[in-house]
């Protein structure tokens, strides 16, 4: 049965690509999104061009923040599910603007789930993230993990977030799950995080900088992985529950810049750069929850991954998305 799904922070990343999703399953799909400048909103457009003109497909500008808007769009439209994606990303940048982060990444969430219990909308699910588990030595990182101790203002945002769509289940009866992503990367990245940003180094002869001695780790997901698991916990929201998404695999960071150069074909260089605060050490998802409960199972080899965002990147003009 097809579904009417709210997606916000529909012109992202991975907003985007789930928004193609789902329309390509037949549910209709409202992309709420408001081209801040965190990046260019030029690509953001680019992202949904192709949707734009598919049946099904309905863009609306807009801040989460707008009580009024989202008022305006639950009476006007009929809402079955909210997939929530909006949010100001990035470790490093939270530090510079923390309040900004919480307006944003916290009230916003309060408004959006306000707006589910206001107008009858039970199936919601939260974009969480992997930097909730903080610095920790326990691998793999499990649901249960304490979470208490973010790293950085924006996981703050992610673990509250968490607390206040618990809470709503709790008082009014939302299903909601809350999805702890492992570190994204695909087509349409953001041009600043780690895989677009060293791709778009090497393949420019330019060197890549390695925060550290390269012994990082991060669980690397490919992006039709977190499309997957996504829809497969809209489709079995049942009161409150929080899922990892991620690839059950951590590499460092000397070797995935090795594993990039590789993808790219090239020679590259490193220039070590200081460790940057906020940063973990290491990240990476136990994956047996979600896969006992949605069936998730992701397909994509960091290796595959990496040659079709390689493959993506040089089919685009450089001066675009760089």
């Amino acid at each position: 049965m097809s579904r009417n799904v709210l997606v916000t922070g529909g012109a992202g990343f991975i907003g985007s690509h789930i928004c193609q999703r789902l329309l390509d399953r037949g549910d209709e799909v409202m992309c709420l999104d408001s081209f801040g400048s965190d990046y260019d909103p030029a690509l953001k457009r680019s992202n949904i061009a192709t949707l734009i003109a598919r049946a099904g497909f309905d863009l609306i500008e807009g801040d989460i923040r707008d009580k009024g808007l989202l008022g305006h769009i639950a009476q006007t439209r009929r809402i079955d599910s909210v997939i929530h994606l909006a949010a100001r990303t990035g470790v490093r940048a939270s530090m510079k603007s923390p309040a900004e982060y919480a307006d944003v990444n916290f009230h916003g969430t309060a408004q959006i789930l306000e707006m589910a219990r206001d107008h009858s909308i039970d199936n919601f699910i939260f974009a969480s993230s992997s930097s909730v588990y903080g610095e920790r030595t326990e691998t793999p990182f499990k649901e249960s993990d304490p979470v208490n101790h973010p790293a950085s203002p924006y996981a703050a945002t992610k673990c509250s977030g968490e607390i206040l769509c618990r809470s709503f289940q709790q008082l009014f009866g939302i299903n909601i799950s809350c999805l702890r992503y492992f570190t994204v990367y695909g087509p349409r990245q953001r041009p600043g995080m780690a895989i677009h940003r060293f791709c778009s180094l090497i393949s420019q002869g330019e060197p890549v900088p390695m925060y550290g001695d390269g012994s990082s780790e991060r669980d690397y997901t490919y992006i039709d992985d977190i499309v997957d698991g996504t829809l497969l916990a809209l489709d079995r929201c049942n009161g409150f529950d929080i899922f990892n998404l991620g690839n059950h695999h951590s590499i460092r960071l000397d070797q995935l810049i090795a594993a990039i150069g590789r993808s790219c074909g090239v020679d590259y260089s490193v220039e070590t750069e200081p460790v940057q605060s906020g940063d973990v050490s290491r990240t990476y998802a136990c994956l047996e929850k979600s896969h006992a409960l949605l069936g998730y199972q992701p397909k994509v080899a960091l290796e595959q991954g990496l040659d079709r965002f390689v493959e993506w990147l040089t089919s685009h003009d450089q001066k675009t998305i760089c």
